[in-house]
């Protein structure tokens, strides 16, 4: 394990270059301050002037939460609005699943037993993709799905500075509902859920409504279902994730850079509300982007 690190830190380094070190000044700061306050009141920066005092390069976020949370959701949200890529190692993986190499072997046998995937092979797909973004002058990214353990998270901080980690957080059996009526339209290769969570709350609990995201008439026949979103490999995620990937929380948490979110609804009411904590709501008005990326 320590010989595939350090050949992975070097290619990592070589890839992001010295200009992606630089941290968006202020923001860790912020977030350390917030800890013990609501998440609703979250005293960041505007991402405008934090970009400028850092000559323009863009926010370097990573998005964290069990399966079926909603991190790519959100995430490739978020990506719009600041135009930053959105980087999913879920979807890197499956992009690999569709050759025939013993990588693709590997990875469907590891995914079908609900395992996190060997470090290598995440390094070799994460450097492959950074490298193609800094070919056409991206800046900035949100990682969605790494890093998964702390051995991960501490190749990425010698790699980079990551200036904010949000930690979307939602109860267990509606992760279970969500994940299993996930559905990928085999032709555009569209996201859609048929899972409708209508859970009264209790004991002071808030009340959850997700509605199904169903997909279009164009789509309805194409509808797929993931190898990995079956109720014992589910499961099987969770605890993995509970055992393995929780303690990166604390890491970054430790470290001031942690937002704990809560997800209490669908994307209409989840998605205004994320944006407040992330002190979002003004730009997202001036791009008009809300409603558009809400529907």
């Amino acid at each position: 394990m320590a010989a595939v690190s350090r050949l992975s830190r070097a290619g990592l380094q070589s890839l992001v270059g010295s200009t992606m070190r630089r941290p968006i000044r202020g923001m860790a700061g912020a977030a350390q301050a917030a800890m013990d306050v609501e998440v609703w009141s979250l005293p960041m920066p505007s991402v405008e002037d934090v970009q400028k005092q850092d000559d323009g390069r863009g926010p370097q976020w990573v998005f964290l939460g069990c399966p079926g949370v909603g991190k790519g959701t959100y995430a490739s949200r978020l990506s719009k609005l600041l135009d930053v890529p959105h980087i999913a190692m879920g979807n890197l993986v499956r992009n690999e699943l569709k050759g025939s190499s013993p990588l693709s072997k590997q990875l469907s046998d590891a995914m079908e037993a609900g395992k996190l995937l060997p470090d290598e092979i995440i390094f070799n797909l994460l450097s492959r993709r950074l490298e193609q973004g800094l070919a056409v002058g991206e800046k900035g990214f949100i990682l969605d799905g790494f890093p998964r353990t702390i051995s991960q998270a501490e190749v990425l901080e010698d790699v980079t500075e990551i200036d904010l980690v949000v930690n979307l957080k939602l109860r267990e059996d509606v992760l279970i509902s969500k994940c299993l009526g996930r559905r990928i339209c085999s032709q555009c290769g569209g996201n859609f859920n048929l899972a409708k969570i209508d859970i009264k709350g209790e004991d002071g609990a808030p009340n959850i409504f997700m509605p199904p995201l169903l997909p279009p008439p164009s789509c309805a026949s194409k509808m797929t279902v993931r190898a990995d979103d079956t109720d014992e490999v589910v499961r099987a995620r969770l605890r993995v994730y509970q055992e393995e990937s929780a303690p990166v929380e604390e890491f970054y948490r430790s470290r001031g850079k942690l937002l704990d979110f809560n997800v209490g609804g669908g994307i209409p009411e989840t998605w205004p509300n994320l944006l407040t904590a992330l002190n979002l709501t003004e730009k997202a008005n001036e791009q008009g982007v809300q409603r558009k990326l809400v529907a």
